[in-house]
């Protein structure tokens, strides 16, 4: 809290003034920071003595609250995921915070939220030792075998980090942290006026041009930093009892503890500028386990690596991988070339327009003009390469489906955990053919689509996937 008020209130009195002005906004400033300071004190020093836990053979139950007493309880059986992290702090004390998820959701005041129950917190050994607990289940027929290492991080592995889709997003985060700092000083413009005098010194193509180099330059070595600091340490094991166990993390130090008995399939995603390198990283499809934010590193159990080490990953999880995937018919890349053909047509009346309203000087106009002719181009590269990366295919325990272009993804969804089907066909597809067969399942995402693949083809291999499940819906033509 002491970090967080001063972070707050040194730019706030800088932006009041110098000399006495300073001397006043700090006059009221540090009371006043001392006082929410001591006042947390006190409230953690009371919520912590009347915080109460156990671990009981059919349940784990939490009493807490200082104004309202709150009860929380989970059956044990439901657990899915028991989830430790430690910042910085709480490991110099040797702290860590325990999340114990069913990965259920139930209503309260009129909202969804996630049944979770969190331990905030408690001595390193004590949330070892509960989360060894509460994965423990009555099956008591597993030997103290070691643990079995799946995945290793290696160090050299960060040089994907800055061809993810991060590097520009911090690279425009610190130009607007650049605005930010220059307005706490009260020069706002600041940035504009020295971009600038740059430009009337050294020209707007040059300035242009080392402007995004900087950029990416900065954008590139705050991944690195980001992706060092969560992924440092990385261990995939198999823990005796049939769980997997993700250990990683420089500063805040994270584990996730998986049982095997709810993982329903894995996902190998290749973003764009990981797959120009030959990476992918791995990702498991589970029980439990919320994966609707794509992106998020809760259900990766594998970062960006190369795709051998990713894929021996997989098969160490799941079982093989390989398979041949059936191509989708051609008018599957019709459908994605005419999207393509629309993006261009926009793209050329948004570049046309202004040059038709006003006058723009030469840099603009440069600028506009390039933009429409790459989005162009890359419009037409991601039809063709899109319709390249789709297939789908059927092994002796998943369904496989892969699609995508700026970010592929190959699904392995285990067909015993398949518990229904979605058919959808859009007016466009019905006249070309094709349907999208979306597999439901209670893991994950809780649905992986198979799209754009022949009408008739794709009923015979959901038929396939889950005999009789399908089947009593189906009438067969002559034809």
């Amino acid at each position: 809290m002491a970090g967080v008020m001063t972070a707050a209130g040194v730019p706030v009195a800088f932006g009041i003034g110098s000399g006495a002005g300073l001397l006043i906004a700090l006059a009221f400033a540090v009371p006043g920071a001392l006082l929410v300071i001591g006042a947390t004190v006190g409230y953690e020093a009371i919520r912590l003595r009347v915080t109460r836990y156990r671990v009981t053979d059919t349940r784990v139950e939490m009493h807490t609250g200082v104004l309202f007493k709150t009860r929380r309880s989970l059956m044990r059986e439901r657990i899915r995921s028991v989830d430790l992290t430690a910042n910085p702090l709480e490991r110099v004390f040797g702290l860590a915070k325990v999340k114990v998820g069913t990965g259920e959701t139930g209503s309260g005041s009129g909202s969804t939220n996630e049944q979770t129950l969190t331990l905030d917190s408690v001595a390193r050994a004590e949330a070892d030792r509960l989360r060894a607990e509460l994965l423990r289940r009555a099956a008591a027929g597993i030997g103290e075998d070691g643990e079995q290492r799946l995945a290793t991080w290696e160090p050299g592995w960060l040089k994907y980090a800055p061809l993810s889709f991060l590097t520009p997003m911090l690279a425009g985060a610190a130009v607007g942290a650049a605005f930010q700092v220059a307005d706490w000083f009260g020069r706002g413009g600041l940035p504009v006026e020295i971009v600038g005098g740059l430009v009337e010194e050294h020209g707007a193509w040059t300035v242009l041009g080392l402007g995004l180099i900087v950029l990416l330059v900065l954008g590139a070595v705050a991944s690195l930093a980001l992706q060092g600091e969560a992924w440092w340490r990385h261990r995939l094991d198999r823990e005796p009892g049939g769980t997997l166990r993700v250990r990683r993390g420089l500063l805040v130090s994270r584990s996730l503890s998986l049982e095997e008995e709810r993982i329903r399939g894995i996902e190998i995603v290749e973003p764009i500028g990981i797959r120009s390198a030959g990476a992918g990283r791995l990702d498991v499809v589970a029980i439990g386990l919320k994966t609707d934010q794509e992106g998020s590193d809760l259900s990766t159990l594998v970062p960006a690596a190369p795709l051998p080490a990713v894929t021996a990953a997989a098969e160490a999880v799941v079982g093989p991988v390989g398979c041949e995937l059936r191509t989708h018919p051609k008018a599957a890349r019709t459908r994605r070339l005419r999207w393509a053909a629309v993006t261009v047509a926009a793209l050329a009346a948004a570049a046309a327009v202004p040059h038709l309203q006003w006058p723009l000087p030469a840099l603009l106009s440069a600028a506009i003009v390039l933009a429409a002719v790459l989005g162009s181009a890359f419009a037409v590269w991601t039809a063709f390469d899109s319709y390249a990366s789709l297939g789908h295919a059927l092994t002796a325990r998943h369904l496989v489906s892969r699609r995508g272009s700026t970010r592929r993804a190959t699904v392995h969804l285990d067909r015993s955990g398949i518990i229904g089907w979605r058919l959808s066909q859009s007016v466009f597809q019905k006249r070309m053919g094709l349907m999208t067969l979306d597999a439901t399942t209670a893991a994950g995402k809780g649905h992986y689509a198979v799209i754009d693949a022949d009408e008739h083809e794709i009923l015979d291999f959901a038929d396939a996937a889950v005999p009789d499940l399908l089947r009593p819906f189906l009438v067969t033509s002559p034809e």
